[in-house]
């Protein structure tokens, strides 16, 4: 993986084109800024030549009267420069934001229709270093990279032009130092180039390794793994201080190189210029000219090689961010649609894994008639919970196919298949806002009204209600100011305003006490009402009531029946009934449940 993001110097011109994409829709603001850029390089150094005109045309004949005229026009040119310079850097700041934004709503895009897969491989810190540090560094490369390198190179060009307008000759003895300067400049951008995109690839693990410690500061601290954090911390942030320092290394050697280049070309200035001027060749001013000149000659040289760094900083960070624009993104489906879905599921055949050829479904074959509750029971990595995920098609199955309705899923538009599908997940997630866009998820058909008739219906209104902002209370990051029962309710009240027609239950119940299942057991009827509803089981209560309970081990549907027909069996089933409740008898095992997570 990271050869594939380090890649090679001979894909920059084609990244670079592509990051300059997204300056197309601001062509006219672009022109504009390279026409200011033009203009106020030719005006920032006229500086000098007015001296020159000053000293050989007013101060040395000693003509008073003209000096006035020369150093009005100096201020009048450094007012319009200043002018040029602010309209330049705003429209810069301007076009280089609007860039990012554009960038941002493409990579988040992007995140929203990359299948789950990608992100069960992809840490979150890496992401989210994606979509800030490394745009960030996009912004630094439209706001001052690229209009920075054209700045300066306008200015060595501007500066020669007035060079040899003076004096050839000593235009020719600059100039020669042009190629040096370059190589110099080269020499240190092919030797940070890999330093820097290696940095990126170790900032992402670094930024990866600290999102999760923060993440898991409970488990860290609960098990005393603080200094065992704190010394992976250290390993990657060292490796990143290494690469970061190896690029620090040689810009501390071509700079003091440049400074003394500059020296030494001063010197040769004032060694044949003055000699000239001995000679008659040349006038005073063009010397004094020439002294001025030659300094600011290697600034933007300068300048240049330390582009050069924020240059490929930003091609490393593009390489990342067109890597994720580049992942493909799950797929649409077909063009089948359907306002409302009757609830016939079938499975035919199915052959699942998550990775290579490690099955987690071997051949599943089963149907759910329309409005049947189907009940999945199983040892840990059965693939029960997995069987909820290919409904809603969030994998890819291997082999065979999934209908719903009749139809495979394949061909089914995903977004029309998804919105008629509710899940209510074992881990539920809440968003930070209020409790009644957590309920709603801020979709505008389902209103304040439906909201609360949802809340009521799962009997979650009563401790909303008894909050003192009631469904306008604030929720705390992932709900952490909830009960996991509390979070389990809300949870259900989503499913239940979405007015699904199949309802998925990945242990919806699991971590829900005896007191609050009690109360959400009248909520399952409703909600499981006259849909097609499929149960990762955990409470025998809810596999009793249960129209076909499946019994899944290692990844096959073993057994399947009513929970009665399957006890009678003598199996799977029976044995795990019998392992659970040993030595209980059938009324406590009513409120009991069977250990199915997945």
């Amino acid at each position: 993986m990271e050869e594939e993001e380090l890649g090679s110097k001979n894909f920059d011109l084609k990244l670079t084109a592509r990051l300059l994409g997204y300056l197309r829709p601001y062509g006219t603001w672009v022109g504009l800024t390279f026409a200011l850029i033009f203009m106020a390089s030719a005006i920032q150094q006229a500086g000098p030549y007015l001296t020159k005109v000053a000293v050989d045309e007013y101060i040395l004949p000693g003509n008073a009267e003209g000096l006035g005229g020369v150093i009005s026009l100096f201020v009048g040119l450094l007012v319009l420069q200043f002018a040029l310079g602010y309209a330049q850097s705003w429209m810069t700041s301007m076009v280089g934001q609007w860039a990012m934004r554009d960038v941002r709503v493409a990579l988040f895009s992007r995140l929203q229709h990359l299948p789950l897969g990608f992100f069960d491989r992809t840490p979150v810190g890496r992401l989210m270093a994606r979509n800030t540090n490394d745009v960030d560094a996009l912004n630094e490369l439209f706001t001052n990279g690229v209009v920075s390198m054209l700045s300066e190179l306008c200015t060595v060009l501007a500066i020669l032009a007035y060079i040899f307008y003076m004096d050839v000759e000593l235009g020719a003895i600059t100039a020669a130092a042009l190629p040096l300067a370059f190589a110099a400049t080269l020499w240190l951008q092919s030797k940070t180039i890999e330093s820097f995109r290696e940095a990126r690839v170790r900032f992402g693990e670094f930024s990866a390794s600290l999102q999760e410690t923060i993440s898991g500061m409970e488990v860290v601290q609960l098990f005393g793994c603080e200094e065992r954090r704190a010394g992976l911390f250290e390993e990657f942030n060292e490796a990143y201080l290494g690469l970061r320092m190896h690029s620090t290394w040689y810009h501390c050697i071509y700079f003091p190189f440049m400074e003394f280049g500059g020296a030494m070309l001063t010197a040769l200035v004032l060694w044949y210029g003055g000699g000239q001027v001995l000679r008659d060749e040349i006038q005073w001013g063009v010397l004094v000219a020439m002294l001025q000149y030659v300094p600011r000659f290697f600034w933007p040289i300068r300048n240049i090689a330390e582009r050069f760094g924020t240059f490929q900083v930003a091609m490393a960070s593009s390489e990342r961010i067109f890597e994720l624009l580049d992942t493909e993104p799950e797929p649409k489906g077909g063009g089948f649609s359907a306002e409302r879905v009757r609830g016939e599921i079938e499975f035919r055949e199915v052959f699942f894994a998550y990775e290579d050829e490690n099955w987690v479904l071997q051949d599943v074959s089963f149907q759910a008639a329309p409005g049947q509750a189907i009940a999945l029971v199983g040892a840990t990595g059965a693939g029960k919970s997995t069987i909820i995920n290919l409904i809603g098609r969030f994998y890819e199955i291997q082999r065979g196919s999934i209908l719903v309705d009749g139809v495979d899923i394949r061909e089914w538009d995903l977004e029309a298949l998804r919105r008629r599908i509710g899940v209510v997940q074992q881990d539920v997630f809440l968003f930070a806002g209020d409790i009644e866009r957590n309920i709603s998820l801020g979709q505008p058909q389902i209103t304040h009204e439906l909201v609360t008739r949802a809340a009521q219906g799962v009997n979650a209104d009563g401790f909303i209600t008894a909050l003192s902002d009631g469904y306008a209370h604030a929720v705390a990051e992932r709900g952490a100011s909830f009960s996991s029962g509390q979070r389990q309710l809300l949870a259900f009240a989503r499913a239940l305003a979405a007015e699904p027609d199949i309802l998925l239950l990945d242990e919806a119940t699991a971590n829900i006490d005896t007191e609050t299942e009690m109360l959400i057991q009248e909520a399952l009827v409703k909600l499981m009402r006259d849909r097609t509803s499929i149960v990762v089981a955990h409470r025998l209560s809810t596999i009793r009531k249960a129209d076909k309970i499946l019994v899944l081990h290692h990844g096959r549907v073993r057994e399947q029946g009513r929970h009665e027909e399957l006890l009678e069996m003598g199996g799977i089933y029976y044995r795990l009934h019998q392992l659970q409740y040993k030595g209980n008898g059938e009324a406590d095992a009513s409120d009991a449940g069977i250990d199915g997570t997945s």
